[in-house]
């Protein structure tokens, strides 16, 4: 892919949390330049985690998906604010707007798409929210796991309702709105227009269901099924004498493989000789498995699987990522420059290959450079309370 391919596209963003700041380091990523706008009391997320920077507002939550941003303050509560956002969209020439604002309050903060597109007609403008502009709530990650049913796929069959550990309602949306994003740059690109895109966080999660929400509508019940799969077994956590190992099978070849394993023809029984005898067997299946790998080291176990293609893992702890070389290698970095702190990013999951990215910037870091453009004082705006 081309290096860099957005390097000439500007996005302003007024953003906070996670959903929308995850797209726009994506775009970041892609080479563009990303303004975020902050309040000038800033995103309530700098002050979430821990503390590793001694200065307030660059906590640790907020820190990895904020780089390679310039960062902004702007009172768009005030009508120069909102005059002067006009304006940034304007003289900046602005590609790409964003915000993940609860939609009744697009018109107020002087943000709706029909004034920036009054503004600049080719604009291509993105709102998330947790379920678009038909119904003005707010909402985060966990409300929306649980509303849309994902928390009723996740965890073991007598658990409660689990999230799921990572905050995939709010990155499945940031994901989206990229996909969209592109989309509406190459619409741009061939007939002049932009786009106006709304994503609902509930939706995304919707779709997540494609599976599952078939088969409910034709009655099928379908139960929490932890490591397991809903169809295929065995399939997995299982300990082993040092650790944890993912088995899964998914055919009757790779199950004739496993069970020609030394050590494993003992599981050559009528009971498991087909993949439905097996999961309507699998607590018996899962026992019988557990006693044979705990009685063997992973490397041993991981070396056998692999050399019969079947399909195992080791289960990797989060510090482990950061050691294994394999996936280090696909690790991005970014260094402060004023305290030297580096940290590891997560990569985007695909294309982009800048791999070294600007620090997270302070709140209102790049008020001068910006506002500079403009031809205005920081100190005087700051004064009258705009930034």
């Amino acid at each position: 892919m081309m290096r860099n391919f957005m390097k000439d596209l500007t996005v302003l963003s007024v953003e906070q949390a996670v959903s929308l700041p995850y797209c726009t380091w994506r775009l970041a990523a892609d080479g563009a330049e990303v303004i975020r706008v902050e309040p000038p009391w800033g995103d309530p997320n700098r002050k979430v985690g821990e503390k590793v920077l001694d200065e307030e507002g660059m906590n640790a939550y907020f820190l990895g998906i904020n780089t390679g941003k310039k960062a902004i303050t702007l009172n768009l509560g005030s009508p120069k604010g909102r005059e002067i956002l006009g304006e940034l969209i304007k003289e900046l020439d602005v590609d790409i707007f964003a915000c993940n604002q609860i939609p009744k309050n697009y018109k107020k903060l002087g943000i709706d798409y029909e004034r920036l597109k009054s503004i600049r007609e080719d604009i291509i403008w993105v709102g998330i929210s947790g379920f678009g502009p038909e119904r003005s709530e707010p909402a985060y990650d966990p409300m929306i796991q649980a509303y849309s049913g994902i928390m009723d796929t996740n965890g073991e069959p007598d658990s409660l309702p689990l999230r799921f550990g990572v905050s995939i309602a709010d990155l499945e949306a940031a994901n989206q709105a990229y996909c969209e994003i592109m989309k509406a740059l190459l619409i741009r690109e061939r007939t002049g227009k932009g786009s106006r895109i709304d994503i609902s966080m509930l939706d995304c999660c919707l779709s997540l269901l494609a599976l599952h929400l078939p088969m409910v509508s034709l009655g099928i019940e379908i139960d929490k099924t932890g490591n397991s799969h809903p169809t295929f077994a065995p399939v997995g956590v299982y300990r082993t004498k040092d650790g944890f190992v993912s088995i899964a099978v998914g055919n009757e070849a790779q199950w004739k493989a496993m069970t020609s394993l030394p050590g494993f023809e003992s599981l050559q029984k009528e009971i498991y000789s087909d993949n439905n005898k097996r999961k309507a067997n699998e607590h018996l299946l899962n026992q019988e498995i557990d006693l044979i790998l705990r009685e063997r080291k992973t490397s041993e176990i991981l070396s056998l699987f692999r050399k019969a293609k079947i399909p195992i893992s080791e289960v990797s702890t989060l510090p482990r990522v950061l050691e294994d070389p394999y996936l280090a290698s696909k690790l991005w970095r970014t260094k402060d420059p004023k305290t030297s702190l580096e940290l590891l990013l997560a990569p985007p999951p695909v294309g982009a290959e800048i791999r070294s990215l600007s620090f997270t910037p302070r709140l209102g870091e790049h008020n001068r450079e910006i506002y500079g453009r403009l031809g205005y004082d920081v100190e005087e705006l700051k004064r009258e309370g705009v930034v």
